[in-house]
């Protein structure tokens, strides 16, 4: 998708802030009220703009643990693949979840309340899965940089 200058405007004023209303968007990024509708309506049908979200802060929502988590598998078939990734996509505790290159298969974000609450979901969700082989489990200590947006 071809960006003009405007474009990378409005999309970095979107990622800041979604909850403007237009006329205030149109005008800080210097567009038309009607451009700038029209522009928002041309990403999200193109899939640029997937959704429009309210982002929490984990601390404040009671989730005093996060967590990186490598997961290595038994077994590289597809249907291991599936299956877990199906299984993991249903579990609320994991924010983000990639396949990953290197010695293990999948890196995994999740959040927790507690040490306690962290120890079960790890053994009863992850460790237990048919397709896990082993886990490791990296904890965060502060987190130094979150950002959701883009460099357009």
């Amino acid at each position: 998708m071809e960006l003009s200058r405007a474009d990378r405007r409005l999309l970095a004023e979107l990622q800041r802030d979604a909850t403007r209303n237009q006329s205030d968007l149109a005008e800080l990024v210097g567009m038309s009220r009607t451009s700038c509708w029209r522009r928002i309506r041309d990403f999200e049908e193109a899939g640029l703009i997937e959704r429009q979200v309210a982002l929490l802060n984990p601390k404040v929502a009671g989730f005093n643990i996060q967590v990186l988590l490598l997961v290595a598998m038994t077994e590289h078939t597809e249907q291991h693949r599936q299956n877990f990734e199906r299984h993991v996509s249903l579990l609320p505790e994991v924010t983000e979840c990639f396949s990953v290159s290197g010695d293990r298969d999948y890196l995994l974000q999740v959040v927790a309340h507690d040490m306690d609450s962290y120890n079960d979901f790890l053994n009863e969700q992850i460790l237990r899965h048919q397709a896990v082989q082993s886990a490791s489990s990296t904890f965060v200590l502060r987190r130094v940089k979150y950002s959701t947006a883009l460099p357009v």
